[in-house]
């Protein structure tokens, strides 16, 4: 079938080839979620209004359409809010730059630029506590050579906090496995890389496995670190990665019944997230280590410790009990000695500042541990 509008697809090519890699620095990754928004549009254009995609044409990305686009992902593929959202935002950012290229679009980008979507709550992190994780770590057979590879994979995946398709684009030269100071290379999102430390066990488990799996006579820098029946020269899939996982979490939930019914890849980044943000690692250093562009993306940890709430609260409620309450002033470390304080300037005139545990009036020669006169 013929091309009806050979200029809209040619602006469809350039935003994909063009702006996204070059002048947005998008990652493979990001340009294939864009595409992936537009096949998607094109595909309901097809089966719900009879439009072939060579008929597509800027005169489809209507308000309306694009609105029962929204509904369709929603009803027939069953997609979560937050993938409405997404793909929602790529079909903007196309008109957006539709109508950079071609004047006449910008009509139609400010009507796609009024669909507004409420957008979802934020989800509960799930995590497993450290008698959890320790029970799912053991599930691996390490006797058969699968099971010792994923057990190298779980660990290292919770050493490091690492996403999955990090793991996955692991190579032989990005491990560095000196006794020293062991570390691995990663490059995640927007093709950051970062470097993360991990512990000297996990690294005695990486020198095991790259004996048995990356032998030394054979061992390339280029070579994937995991891979399945394809070699090292071509990675494991994330779909192995999810079955097994999956697998060790439904026979870790056997043996420990508080462990989530569904145990997935990433649960294992909010694990040593967690583990972390509650042994006292500050937020901004616990950014860098999960190589968050911004540190608000890491506060979801902050919002989902219950039990350091609850401590919190507690040590809050045992110092209320144990100090008399005393009235404060409205300035911090000062507690009056000799009645109310009227304004301001007979506040800084009466009270001197000092140290928390030894108090000063003016009005007294001697120094008060207690305010009672």
């Amino acid at each position: 079938m013929k091309v009806k509008d050979a200029q809209f697809f040619t602006v469809v090519s350039s935003f994909l080839n063009v702006y996204l890699v070059k002048n947005r620095s998008c990652s493979s990754n990001t340009v294939k979620s864009y595409e992936d928004a537009l096949n998607l549009l094109f595909t309901f254009l097809e089966g719900t209004k009879d439009i072939p995609r060579q008929r597509v044409s800027w005169s489809h990305f209507t308000r309306q359409n694009i609105q029962e686009f929204v509904d369709w992902l929603e009803k027939v593929r069953n997609c979560s809010r937050q993938t409405q959202l997404q793909r929602l935002a790529a079909i903007r950012s196309f008109v957006r730059y539709g109508g950079i290229v071609d004047l006449r679009v910008i009509a139609i980008q400010a009507d796609v630029e009024r669909i507004r979507y409420r957008k979802p709550p934020p989800a509960l992190v799930g995590y497993l506590t450290k008698e959890e994780l320790s029970i799912f770590l053991a599930q691996p057979n390490c006797k058969k050579r699968t099971g010792f590879r994923n057990m190298v994979f779980l660990v290292l995946m919770y050493d490091t906090a690492a996403r999955c398709q990090e793991m996955l684009d692991l190579r032989i030269q990005d491990l560095v496995l000196h006794r020293i100071s062991p570390c691995v290379y990663f490059t995640g999102k927007g093709n950051k890389t970062r470097v993360v430390p991990i512990l000297p066990k996990t690294a005695e488990h990486l020198r095991s496995y790259l004996k048995k799996f990356h032998p030394a006579e054979n061992r390339k820098r280029d070579d994937y670190v995991f891979y399945a029946y394809g070699g090292p020269q071509r990675p494991m899939s994330p779909d192995t990665v999810a079955a097994f996982v999956k697998k060790y979490g439904e026979s870790a939930r056997h043996v420990c019944t508080s462990i989530p019914e569904r145990v997935h890849p990433h649960m294992l980044r909010h694990t040593r997230a967690m583990h972390l943000y509650q042994s006292g690692m500050p937020m901004v250093l616990l950014s860098q280590y999960l190589g968050h562009a911004q540190v608000e993306t890491t506060m979801i940890y902050a919002h989902a410790d219950t039990e350091m709430k609850r401590a919190a609260i507690q040590k809050a409620d045992a110092v209320r009990k144990a100090k008399p309450n005393r009235r404060r002033c409205i300035r911090k470390n000062l507690l009056p000695c000799h009645g109310s304080v009227n304004n301001i300037n007979e506040l800084f005139t009466t009270y001197i500042l000092v140290p928390e545990t030894v108090r000063t009036c003016r009005f007294c020669p001697v120094q008060k541990s207690d305010f009672g006169h």
